[in-house]
């Protein structure tokens, strides 16, 4: 079920990054700036995703530098892989631990 809001941790699970991760490019992205509920916890939207598993592309698929990645997210104009919906992400990435154990098995 798609949710308006999501914490860190389920953030986190949904693009395959990180708290940690989520944390530092919160403080050196201005793009991704996740509101606050009023516990003062972080609170993801779809949108917020997007930015996040766009910057992961950016990042860790196409190499970017931070600071290249940086003046690519801004223009939005530079090529990407076509994203994976994240629920099927996680599947992938499900599946992935699946078959990992089960050669582990063998």
């Amino acid at each position: 079920m798609k949710k308006l809001y999501y914490q860190i941790g389920e953030a986190s699970k949904l693009t395959g990054v990180k708290p940690h991760i989520l944390r530092y490019w919160e403080a050196h992205f201005k793009e991704l700036r996740p509101e606050k509920n009023r516990a003062g916890k972080r609170v993801y939207t779809q949108a917020d995703l997007d930015v996040v598993l766009r910057l992961k592309d950016l990042l860790k698929d196409q190499k970017f530098t931070a600071e290249g990645a940086a003046k690519a997210i801004r223009k939005k104009d530079v090529p990407t892989a076509k994203p994976v919906p994240v629920n099927v992400e996680r599947e992938l990435r499900e599946l992935r631990v699946f078959l990992q154990d089960l050669v582990e098995r063998l």
